[in-house]
């Protein structure tokens, strides 16, 4: 015989059972452990579907290595003076070379400062290039505003390519970073700086 709290206890299992569903992940179900590399292989090729190619992974520093000879870097550096006056350095730096070229201080750099500056560097870089020395290509930069269009302008017309860096990423720009240590570390932190002089 079926009782009434019977009857309530199935009532509310089919009620459950019909209004609540399985939970189910989104997305695509898990592939089992046990499925290799070769069994997908396999799945793909069956299914007219070729592997993707494997890229040749070229690290950012292979390629600073392989096209140093025809890049160029652009960076700012600060030199605090003694009566606390900050004064702003604009260098480009050679990456086969090393040369670097000191090419203005100021203690307001903006964009038309800057691009006067590049091209100045493009007048000095005339005499080389009759000489017969190799132009680089590209031009390694961060993303500081200072650096404007009118500035990448200079740069195109001089026959380089500008490359901005990531942002939050000085390593991008390793070569100048570099110097900038090696100056701080062998003469600023040694000197006491009066003037821009």
């Amino acid at each position: 015989m079926v009782t009434p709290d019977t009857l309530v206890r199935w009532h509310r299992r089919l009620v459950a059972g019909a209004w609540t569903y399985p939970h189910r992940r989104p997305g695509r179900p898990p592939l089992a452990s046990s499925v290799s590399a070769t069994t997908i292989r396999t799945v793909l090729l069956r299914n007219g579907l070729r592997p993707a190619p494997r890229r040749a992974s070229v690290t950012w520093r292979a390629f600073l290595r392989a096209q140093a000879s025809a890049i160029l870097a652009v960076d700012f550096f600060t030199v605090e003076t003694v009566r606390l006056k900050t004064f702003y350095v604009l260098f480009f730096i050679e990456l086969h070379t090393r040369r670097v070229r000191l090419v203005g201080v100021t203690d307001h750099p903006n964009g038309p400062w800057v691009v006067q500056r590049a091209r100045e560097l493009s007048m000095s870089r005339e005499g080389e290039r009759t000489a017969g020395t190799s132009a680089p290509r590209f031009l390694v930069r961060d993303r500081d505003s200072k650096f404007t269009r009118a500035f990448d302008a200079v740069i195109a017309a001089d026959g380089m390519q500008t490359i901005k860096t990531p942002i939050q990423a000085p390593n991008a720009n390793a070569f100048a970073e570099r110097w900038v240590r090696t100056v701080r570390q062998e003469c600023l932190d040694w000197m006491l700086i009066w003037s821009r002089r």
